[in-house]
């Protein structure tokens, strides 16, 4: 029987076998290189693990990396862009601030050129209202010594003759008063009444004329009036007025009845001054207005209507208490110059609100009244508007 033999894994040495020992070893070997196998495929399987979950860690590590540089980015341009809000955000405030501090500054300076302003007109209407006043003063006293001068004559001769006088002293006073004007006698026997008015702007332009009749009797008569108008379509004029001793009992110092004016010899130049002011504004108005036909009928309506004959009355009404106030100054003259103050505000409140109904009526067309014009303050509001606008 042939010996087997069986070389060791370890030394390589060959060793001899019997049959059951060779079975045994067979199976020891058997085991041993399986369990070595085994060892070795979990050694191997081990480290293909390893590298492949080493794989994985690397390939995950670089994705986290990754994801993690562009939450960084993210981050950083969220950063910059909070940032720039930030810095927007103070620069919209810095800018508010000083627009803020321009507007209050704009709004100091144009205060101080405001009132600077008004201080220089305050100045120069205070100035012009004394230099108005002292004229004022000088033509009422000098209307005053006229009309005692009239009043002195008119008291002389005959009743015939003191209305002579009077035509004459109405035609003299007109004279006087109103250098400007060409104030023409009617011859008698000629119709016309006794004196024409021919009203003459600073210019030179003919504005209308003015129909004196002066009545010196004891009782009025209301045929006088009829008369008048007769007379005034006759020549053409523009008002026709009766200067009477005796009034109807319905007017005190001043009336119109139908269109004519009735006024004693006291308050004739104040009527006069009154209508004859009228009479030229009311053609540099129609020079203004030509074509404008509904501007003059409303024109015509308020001149021929009873608010103007209402101011017109206040006006000359006002003159009349000067007047009369006057010839007892000697008397009273602080009262009366206290009192004057006001009838002279009468006059001119009365004279401003006949402007401004005038001015509704013709809007920019009439020509400015410096003395009538709104106070500073008024026109500052609006362009304040504007300004804050």
């Amino acid at each position: 029987m042939k010996e087997q033999t069986i070389k060791c894994p370890q030394c390589g040495q060959i060793i001899e076998l019997n049959q059951a020992l060779s079975s045994q070893i067979s199976l020891e070997i058997e085991e041993k290189l399986r369990l070595e196998f085994n060892q070795k495929f979990k050694d191997e399987k081990g480290k293909l693990e390893a590298k492949i979950k080493k794989e994985k860690e690397d390939e995950l590590g670089i994705q986290l990396k990754d994801l993690q540089e562009q939450l960084n980015e993210k981050t950083d341009k969220l950063n910059d862009a909070r940032q720039k809000e930030l810095d927007l955000l103070k620069k919209q405030r810095d800018l508010e601030e000083r627009e803020h501090t321009f507007k209050l500054e704009m709004e100091r300076k144009h205060t101080e050129e405001r009132n600077k302003i008004r201080n220089d007109v305050l100045s120069k209407l205070s100035e012009e209202h004394r230099m108005k006043d002292a004229e004022k003063e000088k033509q009422i006293n000098d209307l005053r010594k006229q009309i005692e001068e009239l009043n002195r004559k008119a008291e002389q001769g005959s009743q015939q003759s003191q209305g002579e006088v009077m035509e004459v002293e109405l035609e003299n006073a007109l004279r006087q008063t109103f250098r400007h004007d060409n104030i023409e006698p009617v011859p008698k026997g000629v119709k016309g009444a006794d004196v024409m008015q021919h009203v003459y702007s600073k210019s030179g332009q003919l504005c209308g004329t003015i129909l004196w009749e002066s009545k010196r009797t004891k009782n009025w008569s209301d045929g006088w009036i009829q008369k008048l108008k007769d007379d005034q379509r006759e020549v053409k004029a523009s008002i026709a007025v009766i200067v009477s001793a005796v009034l109807p009992k319905d007017v005190s110092y001043i009336g119109n009845n139908e269109g004519v004016w009735i006024t004693d010899f006291s308050t004739a130049m104040g009527l006069a001054a009154v209508l004859r002011t009228n009479i030229i504004e009311i053609t540099q108005t129609q020079n203004s207005m030509m074509g404008r036909n509904e501007k003059k009928d409303l024109l015509y309506n308020y001149l021929s209507s009873q608010v103007f004959r209402q101011r017109i009355e206040a006006i000359v009404e006002s003159f009349k208490a000067m007047n009369d106030d006057l010839e007892s100054e000697k008397r009273a003259m602080y009262k009366i110059w206290e009192k004057r103050k006001k009838q002279i505000d009468r006059v001119v409140q009365n004279t401003s609100e006949m402007h401004g109904e005038l001015e509704g009526i013709m809007g920019n067309a009439l020509p400015p009244v410096q003395m009538l014009e709104l106070p500073l303050d008024d026109i500052d509001n609006n362009s304040d508007d504007e300004y804050t606008s």
